[in-house]
């Protein structure tokens, strides 16, 4: 009898409180007995674990969603610059090879720090990599509304003889490669990939492009067809990728 009313009475704390009670129930009517937890603590375990790790899924959904959000600002900076640029990379090119002669291995464009006159703003421009007759690298910055160039340094690069066994006997330079993808999207880059297509070999052009409402586009021209191909090595998500011949200009 005693016993019933003990529990009786601590249940009836719990449910007025609204808090966690401990059931206290005895060996017998007199004697007291060993105290023993209810499994409402561990219900209560097993409520904040739940909750954690419900908190763990959100913060990674927030760096996800995070993580798309940089994608897109990288995106609309990509499709800004190329809006801006009058000067294709092909003409960027032309005009790097005027002031540093030689085999244009690479053309990018990508944004730099302002100028030595106060301006901190990042701006546009193209930087061309150049490969003199001499061995000399040379990287050249055009100007991608006038097509002026801006400054260019001598550079050292470990690559010169990679870079020449790949495109001895070849037919189409960095110029001719930008022009043959120019028709999927705008070209943002040209550069040579004298390993091949995940280290195979077959050395080629990579081009980027970019469109309009379209993520960036990775293509690979041949160096001596000039035929353009969707750059699988890069998981590109293009559907309507032309596996046909070069187009001209």
């Amino acid at each position: 009898m005693k016993r019933n009313i003990v529990i009786a009475a601590v249940t009836a704390a719990a449910l007025i409180g609204g808090g966690t009670a401990t059931a206290l129930a005895t060996t017998g009517d007199d004697d007291p007995g060993t105290t023993r937890q209810s499994d409402v603590r561990d219900r209560d375990d097993d409520a904040r674990g739940a909750a954690d790790d419900r908190a763990d899924d959100d913060a990674d959904d927030r760096d996800d969603s995070r993580g798309h959000d940089r994608d897109d600002r990288d995106d609309d900076r990509d499709d800004a610059r190329a809006s801006s640029a009058k000067v294709t990379a092909a003409e960027a090119v032309a005009a790097a090879l005027k002031e540093a002669p030689g085999t244009a291995v690479s053309a990018e464009l990508d944004e730099e720090d302002g100028d030595d006159d106060g301006d901190d703003r990042e701006r546009a421009v193209w930087e061309v990599d150049v490969l003199a007759g001499d061995g000399t690298w040379h990287s050249v910055w055009i100007d991608p509304g006038t097509g002026k160039v801006l400054g260019s340094e001598t550079d050292d690069e470990d690559d010169t003889d990679e870079v020449r066994a790949a495109l001895k006997g070849t037919s189409v330079d960095a110029a001719e490669a930008a022009k043959a993808a120019a028709g999927r999207g705008t070209v943002t880059s040209v550069e040579l990939d004298e390993d091949g297509y995940r280290g195979d070999g077959e050395a080629a052009w990579e081009v980027e492009t970019t469109s309009p409402g379209k993520s960036e586009q990775d293509w690979r021209v041949d160096l001596k067809s000039g035929k353009v191909t969707a750059d699988r090595s890069h998981h590109s998500d293009s559907d309507d990728a032309d596996d046909s011949g070069s187009d001209d200009d």
